[in-house]
């Protein structure tokens, strides 16, 4: 092994020549607070100085999580100079130990941090839940998603822009984007299929991705993060065309998955978190006949214009049509939130055929003898938290070597390693919600009545305190 250094440019591919020696050195540099100087290089700062990707300033990494985490206002142009930045110490780290055995070149690595900058560039207003929440209420069967967006956005930016880059170049990079996305793209070339495990792995969920917004949330929250991700980038290996670990390092990449899961649970899906999202979705889909917000998201010309400000441009409209939409936003200043009414973790052996809980089956659930509940009266929440592979343990796909003279590769089972680790990768949580303080009672008891049909038992931990139940004014 030994780097590859030697700056023949004869040995790139004949597409390499849009892409100069020159436009690889660094020439401007800005400090983050995760990983310190950052260096940018001439191309990149060229999508970098356009009004489509300063927009992700416009775009908090967490959404609407501030309401509970004050900390949590960092943008998704921070988490993507971040990811820029380790795509290109990880495509580093490899060049140096094993650049002349994998034929790493200069092409190569701007590909792999460009995919690194531009892998969020598509992305919607407050995080997730503009594909997740709001755009299945306003399209038919819509299947968009950001990762998507985000190639459609490169296009776009190349085209709008005049950007003098290398066509196949751009190509890998969309492919990158997509690489663990549905929409994954048939790859340019069957060589260095270990490039696509860097910024978005579809292997194993091992990326530069999770390893910069779990370290950056982690801060930004105050919380405590006991995942290293130097030391994993550090001791990487390709083997038989695959980014490989260090067996040791079986318990540092569980942590990973494990501390993801936590901010899931803790952070991202807090019950007031989601709380508080219902009522932006809530509103959102009262204003999209009249802001067409729906109608921009398959045009890149319109739809670079969304950001998180949508909210403000709804409460300050003074127009009728906009009324309910505003009622929600302040509600949401004066901390007027839908109650949370008592959520449960479905039983394990229940996961797997698990069908989304609606409100109309709360409603359905009601006891006789109360007042009439409606669905608009009841939101629910869905959670699903897993280590990246759904029911299955990411570790099985992850490959191990021994050491660095051992070219074997290998899987670990949990049970070589620790019996403490968990036997289920799962969790499916529901949560119910009153939208109006008044019918906590009634629909908690729907909630309870609702799980002893389905299950036969009260699966939640513990009851609604009866003193929320009547509680009749706005939580404060």
């Amino acid at each position: 092994m030994g780097a590859c250094c030697n700056g023949d440019v004869s040995a790139l591919p004949h597409s390499y020549d849009a892409v100069s020696a020159r436009d690889l050195r660094p020439s401007k540099h800005v400090h983050d607070n995760l990983h310190g100087n950052i260096y940018l290089d001439n191309l990149s700062l060229k999508f970098i100085d356009t009004e489509q990707f300063q927009r992700l300033r416009e775009l908090k990494q967490l959404g609407l999580a501030n309401m509970v985490y004050p900390g949590a206002v960092h943008s998704r142009f921070e988490h993507s100079l971040g990811v820029y930045w380790l795509a290109g110490q990880s495509i580093e780290m490899l060049k140096n130990f094993q650049g002349l055995e994998l034929g790493i070149n200069r092409f190569d690595m701007q590909t792999v941090k460009l995919a690194g900058l531009l892998h969020d560039i598509g992305h919607g207003p407050f995080s997730h839940l503009f594909e997740r929440e709001f755009l299945p209420k306003v399209t038919n069967g819509s299947h968009w998603s950001h990762e998507q967006m985000s190639v459609n956005m490169v296009d776009y930016i190349v085209n709008e822009h005049h950007i003098d880059v290398d066509p196949e170049m751009i190509k890998r990079v969309k492919e990158m984007i997509l690489a663990s996305s549905e929409f994954t793209l048939p790859r340019s070339s069957t060589e260095k299929g270990f490039l696509y495990d860097i910024v978005a792995n579809g292997r194993n969920g091992i990326d530069v991705d999770k390893f910069d917004y779990i370290a950056r949330d982690c801060r930004a929250c105050g919380l405590g993060c006991n995942f290293e991700f130097q030391r994993l980038l550090e001791t990487m290996r390709v083997l038989d065309d695959e980014i490989c670990y260090r067996a040791k390092e079986y318990l540092s990449i569980h942590k990973l998955f494990s501390t993801r899961a936590d901010l899931y649970r803790t952070v991202y899906t807090h019950p007031k978190v989601k709380a508080i999202e219902l009522m932006v979705v809530d509103a959102l889909v009262q204003a999209n006949d009249y802001l067409e917000i729906s109608s921009h998201i398959l045009n890149p010309s319109e739809y670079w214009k969304l950001d998180d400000t949508i909210i403000k441009t709804i409460e300050t409209a003074p127009i009728q049509e906009l009324k309910e939409s505003r009622e929600l936003i302040l509600r949401i200043r004066r901390r007027n939130l839908y109650q949370f009414c008592n959520e449960y973790a479905v039983p394990k052996d229940m996961v797997e055929n698990f069908k989304k809980v609606t409100a109309q089956d709360i409603v359905c659930s009601q006891k006789s003898g109360g007042g009439t509940l409606r669905e608009e009266d009841v939101a629910v929440s869905n959670v699903k938290i897993d280590l990246t592979r759904g029911k299955h343990n990411p570790l099985e796909s992850i490959n191990f070597f021994k050491d660095y003279d051992s070219d074997e590769k290998f899987t670990i089972s949990n049970d070589r390693v620790s019996h403490l680790l968990p036997t289920t990768y799962q969790d499916m949580i529901v949560r119910v919600y009153a939208k109006k303080p008044e019918l906590v009672e009634a629909i908690s008891d729907a909630f309870e009545n609702f799980q002893l049909k389905t299950y036969g038992i009260k699966a939640q931990i513990h009851s609604t305190p009866e003193k929320k139940k009547r509680r009749y004014t706005a939580c404060i």
